[in-house]
């Protein structure tokens, strides 16, 4: 076999690698599975609780039932109000705490039905540390804002 004609089998053989490697990427990925209902709860969360001018954090987050999401926020030295919402299916629910998870037994939220905003005060040292857990039922969608308190 003369060079060229290895060179050419060398070069098709890579080239067929390189296209099942390819292909194997993209079909070993997991899938996320798509709830169409999430963007109407996405929209809901955004409309039951805002963006506003002054705020120091806000996220939209969905969450998949069971799950524990830490949401983390660099704002100054401050009193500082939290505001949180959650929309979702039957029988869905979040609890929400400050500091480590297992440190403080929270605030708990049902997601379904007609959900309404909560909130609380907290002072932080520079930084907010909140936990959102997610019950057996779900998916979720989650939003929170943080506002500076006024005096």
């Amino acid at each position: 076999m003369s060079e060229r004609v290895r060179g050419v089998v060398l070069y098709a053989t890579a080239a067929v690698l390189l296209a099942a490697g390819v292909t194997w990427w993209f079909r070993a990925a997991p899938h996320q599975p798509r709830y169409p209902t999430i963007e109407q709860w996405q929209a809901s969360a955004q409309r039951l609780l805002p963006d506003v001018a002054d705020q120091e954090s806000a996220d939209t987050i969905a969450l998949s039932a069971g799950a524990d999401h830490e949401v983390v926020a660099d704002v100054g030295s401050a009193e500082y109000e939290v505001a949180f919402v959650c929309v979702g299916g039957d029988g869905s629910q979040v609890r929400v705490a400050l500091g480590q998870i297992g440190d403080d037994s929270g605030r708990g939220m049902t997601c379904a039905g007609e959900p309404h905003p909560d909130n609380f005060s907290v002072t932080t040292a520079g930084q907010l540390r909140m936990n959102v857990s997610v019950g057996a039922a779900g998916p979720v969608v989650f939003r929170y804002t943080l506002l500076r308190a006024t005096d």
